[in-house]
């Protein structure tokens, strides 16, 4: 398969390690090298905790669902876009890319609406639990982002919009990264995570599976596919329905896999196609 435009989902271990941030680093600009356009989206979880807990802003959990407060999400932005963002597109551009930082705000580049949580309390009754400034992406305009790939830019984009109304939500990273995937026509969606790809006997290699249509995913909820990984699939599924051609779980703690999967096209990781 020829790729000329990838979306990369970069986050876990590999944004903490200083060593691990460069290695991707070099493995972009390889990637940029051989002609490919390549869009970086970034979450920044362990980076949020830190500066919540050093503003003292507590944080409340329903059903593991974060609360995010107006205070809570000032100090998120200002994590997100002044630290983490910020520090990245620096990064990128040492390494020779045209770096260009955004979030979903820029441009309204992406809309959002205000998540609800739907919980299910003793009496079997549902109820709508209010999640504060979490929200989901209801549309993206690709326009800015196309237009800074077509000059060679590289953006690298946040997880943070605005509704029409001006408020600002914090989006789920992996769901973010999958409605960008969609909205650029990419050729594949790179998730990167700090293990090899889906195992159905973890750790054993022998046990990873390489491909897996949107049709069987289904079955392995709850098994193969459980915890932080759920989000990330559903974003795979989400994304490949729209019309990317492919989504893969690659471990990004082992940079090289971005080059070996797009360039020398080794089938490592789990593909994700429907």
């Amino acid at each position: 398969m020829e790729y000329r435009k990838i979306l990369i989902k970069y986050g876990g271990n590999a944004m903490i390690s200083e060593d691990l941030k460069v290695g991707i680093a070099k493995k972009l600009k390889v990637l940029q090298d051989h002609g490919i356009q390549v869009v970086l989206v970034h979450g920044g979880g362990p980076f949020i905790n830190n500066s919540l807990a050093d503003a003292g802003i507590k944080s409340e959990f329903f059903d593991g669902h974060r609360h995010t407060s107006l205070e809570a999400m000032s100090c998120i932005e200002k994590t997100l876009k002044g630290e983490v963002n910020s520090s990245l597109v620096n990064l990128l551009n040492k390494q020779g890319l045209k770096a260009v930082g955004l979030s979903g705000k820029d441009g309204k580049l992406a809309i959002a609406q205000k998540r609800w949580h739907i919980r299910t309390d003793e009496n079997g009754e549902k109820q709508k639990v209010d999640l504060g400034q979490v929200g989901d992406i209801i549309n993206v305009n690709p326009l800015l982002i196309e237009t800074l790939l077509e000059n060679d830019f590289s953006p690298v984009i946040t997880c943070i919009a605005s509704d029409e109304e001006g408020n600002d939500y914090n989006i789920n990273g992996d769901v973010f990264a999958g409605k960008i995937a969609a909205a650029i026509s990419a050729d594949a969606y790179i998730v990167l995570t700090d293990v090899d790809g889906l195992y159905k006997d973890y750790p054993d290699p022998a046990s990873i599976l390489r491909e897996i249509d949107t049709a069987t995913i289904p079955k392995y909820y709850g098994g193969v596919i459980s915890g932080g990984m759920i989000p990330k699939i559903e974003s795979c599924v989400s994304a490949v329905e729209s019309g990317v051609k492919e989504a893969v779980i690659l471990n990004g703690t082992r940079p090289e896999q971005i080059t070996d999967f797009i360039i020398n096209q080794i089938k490592i990781g789990t593909t994700i196609k429907l």
